[in-house]
Formats: C-alpha cells, sequence, structure tokens
C-alpha cells in the first residue's frame, strides 16, 4: 500500500490589536460573551484570553501565589531536624566505638596469637559454662 504524504500545515499567526483585546475583555466583564465563546469564535486559547482578561482589566489582576505555613508546623519542622542531627550524630559515635572495638580485638588477636573471636566462649547468665560439644552443665 503506497503511502499518502501530506504537507506540512503551518498555521498562519495572527495578532489581535489592543483595541481588539480591550473591547473583548469589556465584553467578558459586561458578562456579553463567555472566554469559551470567544476561544471558538476567534480560534484562540483560553490561556490567551486569561491574559488579555489579566492585563487589561482592573478587576481581575493576577494575584501571587502564597505557600502558606503555619508556625507551629515550622516549629516541628525545626524540631526534627534537630531531632535528626542528634541522631546522625549518635551513630556517628556508635560506629567510632563499633571500629575501635574491633580493631582493639584485631590488636589483641595478634600479640595473643590464636582467634579471640572464635575463642571466645560467652557464660550463661545463671555464671555456668557450657563444656564441649555436649551440653553438660557444670
Amino acid at each position: 500500500m503506497p503511502k499518502v504524504k501530506q504537507k506540512l500545515e503551518i498555521k498562519q499567526q495572527r495578532y489581535f490589536s489592543e483595541e481588539f483585546k480591550k473591547s473583548k475583555v469589556k465584553d467578558l466583564i459586561e458578562k456579553r460573551i463567555t472566554i469559551k465563546e470567544i476561544c471558538k469564535l476567534y480560534e484562540v486559547t483560553r490561556a490567551a484570553v486569561y491574559k488579555w482578561l489579566y492585563k487589561y482589566s482592573k478587576d481581575h489582576q493576577r494575584k501571587p501565589n502564597f505557600v502558606v505555613q503555619m508556625k507551629s508546623e515550622a516549629q516541628k519542622t525545626m524540631r526534627l531536624l534537630q531531632q535528626l542531627a542528634e541522631l546522625e550524630r549518635v551513630v556517628g559515635q556508635k560506629q567510632l566505638e563499633i571500629d575501635f572495638l574491633n580493631k582493639l580485638i584485631e590488636v589483641g588477636s595478634e600479640e595473643l596469637g590464636f582467634d579471640i573471636k572464635k575463642n571466645f566462649s560467652p557464660k550463661l547468665s545463671n555464671g555456668t559454662e557450657l563444656k564441649g560439644k555436649g551440653t553438660n552443665i557444670k
């Protein structure tokens, strides 16, 4: 099946005069026409019509966007950030302690000539030791 080549349509750019825009804004304000009707009649986008409205109407000025954050939310955020920083500090200290103890075991094993980790046998909580592979308790 042969492909049909279509010509690329180039839209002609149109410019509307200020008088035209002002008159349409006036019609909008006096409710003689709607934004939808302007878009359809003159083939313009809603965004363009709103730009005209913001530019040429005193009553329809674009309002700035504000981020509303309650004071308590800001305080809560600050408190949580401080708590996070404290926890990170504690974790860092604990990691240093773990690294130190591991190095101490390593150096002790080298000096004693045997692996302290492998030969370490913990005592039970009642003070008795486990003997050999059997579980004969002393």
